[in-house]
C-alpha cells in the first residue's frame, strides 16, 4: 500500500469519525485544523487507524503524531515492518 492509498483511508476514517463528509485533509492537516477533532475524537481515529490497518500504535507514538502526514507515515513504517 503506498503513501497515497494510506492518506486516502486515512481521510475516511477521519471524514466517519468526525461526521464531516466534505472534509478533505493532506499530510500537513493538524488536529486544531479541524472542527470536532478533539482528544477523545483523536482517540477514536487511532483506534479506528489500527483497526483499519492491522496495526498497534503505542502511547509515545501516539504522543509524537502532529498531523496527518505524520500518522500517515506511522501506518507506512509499521505496514512495511509486519512485510
Amino acid at each position: 500500500m503506498n503513501h497515497d492509498e494510506i492518506l486516502a483511508q486515512i481521510n475516511e476514517i477521519i471524514v466517519e469519525m468526525l461526521d464531516q463528509p466534505d472534509l478533505k485533509v493532506s499530510p500537513t492537516t493538524t488536529a486544531a485544523d479541524v472542527e470536532g477533532w478533539d482528544s477523545f475524537n483523536h482517540i477514536n481515529i487511532i483506534l479506528a487507524v489500527e483497526s483499519r490497518f492491522g496495526i498497534r500504535i503505542n502511547t509515545a507514538e501516539i504522543e509524537e503524531l502532529h498531523s496527518v502526514g505524520h500518522l500517515v507515515g506511522l501506518v507506512e513504517q509499521k505496514l512495511k515492518a509486519r512485510g
